[in-house]
């Protein structure tokens, strides 16, 4: 250990792998304004940046960025191991400026302070550039109203959520396919579903999701069918929407279709994983799967924290049929539980 490292009470080995990091070539400018040669980073959003972009950095409080001297601070060895994880400017500036706007051009080194100030507040603070579905929000707003954010939004957990190769992730095995966690599926009940029969149907409804497929229970004679029943699928690392179909059951021939939606689970997985452990909040809400003419929601789908878990209620129009409507609840579960 050197004497400078001892100093610091860290191991020389974190500053190496600090140094190393900010050597790379996407990491000697500014991840804001491209300045040249940074020398401060953000430890906890995973890029580096400037003395000017480290100054608004600071305003925004250390529950959005926790800004550190690359050669002058202490730096812990989780916030070593989390720069790493993120990658550094690229990896983090694909998610925080996937879809910046016209008009939103980046500042360049020589900005004003106030045109500095606003970029950076819209990309980390407001989120402005992410992708819609990977924007958490906390309590209730109208759509006049901004959004607020939880002071986790921006941890490296949020990361994580959506960061493929991030070393840190837990996963477990089944052949070559890696899993990120468990969704557990209550389908609840159906409403007017299609008839198939002569007067009714005999409906049950399918989930598929990567190779699993699980299906609930038939109800006889029922288009408005109570099931309460839980499937529980596991969530590969390259994981898409749940595929929800719904099925007359016949005896002496087919199966005849009722209906099919498909259910993103993004929103649900990056807001849990944004949050981390949710016993330690009270029941509060976290995230949005927002209704859209491309997808089969009745209404918004509102994520929140009940009683330490986060669950998600559904209510969808089934597509492709003349009538049906599903009601559903989805949980996520890390895989330490």
């Amino acid at each position: 250990m050197s004497n400078y490292a001892a100093r610091l009470g860290q191991p020389a080995s974190g500053k190496r792998r600090i140094k190393d990091l900010l050597n790379q070539p996407d990491n000697r400018v500014c991840a804001d304004c491209s300045a040249p040669d940074p020398k401060w980073a953000s430890a906890n959003i995973g890029v580096f940046i400037c003395l000017k972009c480290c100054g608004v950095h600071r305003s925004l409080g250390t529950h959005i960025s926790k800004v550190l001297s690359v050669t002058l601070d202490e730096w812990s060895d989780e916030e070593v191991d989390s720069m790493i994880e993120i990658g550094g400017n690229a990896s983090a500036n694909s998610i925080y400026e996937a879809f910046v706007p016209e008009g939103s051009s980046k500042p360049g080194p020589d900005v004003s302070h106030d045109q500095r100030m606003r970029f950076i507040r819209s990309k980390y603070e407001l989120q402005e550039f992410l992708k819609p579905s990977l924007r958490i929000t906390s309590g209730k707003c109208s759509s006049t109203k901004k959004p607020s954010f939880r002071k986790s939004t921006l941890s490296t957990k949020f990361m994580d959520s959506f960061r493929a190769n991030s070393s840190s992730k837990k996963i477990f095995e089944e052949g070559m396919v890696e899993f990120i966690g468990l969704l557990k599926v209550t389908v609840k009940k159906g409403t007017n579903l299609a008839i198939r029969d002569m007067m009714s149907s005999d409906p049950y409804v399918v989930l598929n999701l990567g190779k699993q497929k699980l299906q609930t229970t038939v109800v006889n004679s029922n288009l408005n069918p109570i099931w309460n029943q839980e499937l529980m699928l596991s969530v590969p690392e390259s994981y898409g929407p749940v595929k929800l179909q719904v099925y007359d059951y016949d005896t002496f021939s087919a199966d005849d279709i009722m209906g099919e939606a498909e259910l993103d689970i993004q929103p649900l997985i990056t807001s849990a994983m944004a949050f981390g452990d949710p016993e330690m909040f009270g029941d509060m809400q976290i995230g949005k799967w927002l209704k859209s003419h491309d997808n089969p929601l009745i209404d918004d789908s509102i994520i929140n924290i009940v009683d330490g878990k986060v669950k998600q209620e559904v209510q969808i129009k089934l597509q492709n049929v003349e009538c049906g409507e599903l009601e559903l609840e989805m949980e996520w579960l890390p895989l330490e539980q």
